[in-house]
């Protein structure tokens, strides 16, 4: 979470959990036309044996018209969102901030989880329902993949249900950066899309106001070496990410293709893009390069910062090949306070003019979701504290209001709930 230097350069620990904060045309299934068939393959696969009640309510809501959930997936413009530092900035002052409500709100939750922690996820999506918006929820088993036992999966889609049923729309991001090394589901391509699949169907058969986002990392940097969870020479899962048959893990094979799970099982790709500065050492505060963003959506970034042309083409592999909405579930640029350099607004406005261009969004449409990270934190990466906020920034707030074009999409633009 939260512009990880990993996007650049691999770190040598893990991330700790961050769970427990309070706080395309043609393509789109019919829910509810295939529920029964998806529903049987659960069952068949011994995942949620109780999951048929509650699918039937679920489908009873969504007959009348609770939440309408092709209005997930706009047809025209953008959704804004924000992942919010919910202990910092509540909500409400958040749409004051921006002069809107979000359209999508991130939160993070470990899983499994109790009843305690998923109260957190539970208070987030009454506030989220309130102001009209999209739940985001990312799901990181810590644990392992093997944690997520046919019960802790039938819990969550009946959780989800649950927010479903109350009028909170919901897209899971699970087992995020899962090319990455860092994590303990990373780098297992085979596990993590069995487990994926297994989420996915419960959660499409439980909890149809619930969508499924794919999201692995940028692949600037891929393989990223060193992690404790990296995969080793010799092993299933080396063999099966060695895509171009040498013998050896490298920028040149495919850093995506690997862990896709299929496109009956995804319904949103996302990838998450920060400016963490242009060169070593990381951190300062310097005005990004005129085309970094897209470039590295589309694997074409070669700069100061590395040459990354080898990676695939993230927005023409999986939002014009496959057809999928796009989200960027993270961006933001860095401003480092106790650091010279250039102007927070001036870095952070190269960043959003770059990401909120007209130019941009007319060359890929499939870009669905932006959700800005609204943090002031310390990263361990740079030891240092960062401020990667725009709309909850005094400093650059009335700036990115003004910017922002009209395009984009806030919550009352949604028209979520019929």
């Amino acid at each position: 979470m939260g512009g990880r230097l990993r996007r650049w350069d691999t770190p040598t620990e893990p991330e700790e959990p961050v769970g427990g904060y309070t706080g395309a045309p043609g393509r789109r299934r019919n829910r509810l036309r295939l529920l029964i068939p998806v529903l049987a393959m659960i069952l068949a696969a011994g995942v949620v044996a109780v999951v048929s009640q509650r699918a039937v309510r679920v489908v009873d809501d969504l007959a009348k018209c609770r939440i309408d959930t092709t209005a997930m997936i706009p047809q025209q413009g953008t959704m804004l969102g924000v992942n919010l530092d919910w202990e910092r900035t509540a909500l409400g002052q958040h749409r004051a901030n921006l002069g809107h409500a979000p359209a999508v709100v991130v939160q993070f939750s470990d899983i499994p989880y109790d009843t305690a922690h998923w109260e957190h996820t539970v208070n987030a999506a009454e506030q989220v329902r309130q102001h009209g918006a999209i739940l985001l929820l990312t799901l990181e088993p810590h644990a392992g993949l093997d944690a997520m036992s046919d019960e802790v999966i039938a819990r969550l889609a009946n959780d989800l249900a649950d927010l479903n049923e109350q009028g909170t729309p919901v897209i899971v991001r699970f087992a995020h950066e899962m090319n990455g090394s860092w994590y303990s589901w990373g780098q297992q391509p085979k596990r993590y899309i069995e487990v994926f699949r297994k989420v996915a169907g419960a959660i499409h058969a439980t909890a149809p106001a619930s969508q499924m986002m794919w999201a692995p990392n940028y692949g600037g940097g891929y393989p990223f070496t060193g992690g404790q969870f990296e995969a080793l020479p010799g092993t299933e899962d080396h063999r099966a990410l060695d895509t171009d048959g040498n013998g050896r893990l490298t920028m040149a094979d495919d850093s995506y293709e690997p862990y896709y799970p299929g496109d009956e099982y995804v319904d949103w790709a996302g990838i998450s893009l920060y400016h963490w500065g242009n060169q070593r050492p990381w951190g300062n505060n310097e005005i990004p390069e005129n085309t970094k963003f897209v470039d590295m959506l589309t694997g074409n970034y070669r700069g100061t910062a590395g040459d990354d042309h080898e990676i695939p083409d993230f927005y023409q592999e999986y939002g014009v090949k496959r057809g999928l909405p796009i989200g960027i579930p993270e961006t933001a640029a860095i401003y480092t306070p106790s650091r010279g350099g250039a102007a927070e607004v001036d870095i952070k406005r190269a960043w959003w003019g770059q990401v909120f261009s007209n130019e941009f969004h007319a060359d890929h449409p499939q870009v669905k979701m932006i959700n800005w990270f609204e943090w002031e934190k310390y990263e361990v990466e740079i030891d240092d504290t960062v401020d990667w906020r725009a709309a909850d920034s005094p400093n650059v707030a009335e700036q990115f209001r003004t910017d922002l074009p009209t395009w984009v999409l806030h919550a009352d633009d949604l028209p979520l709930c019929g």
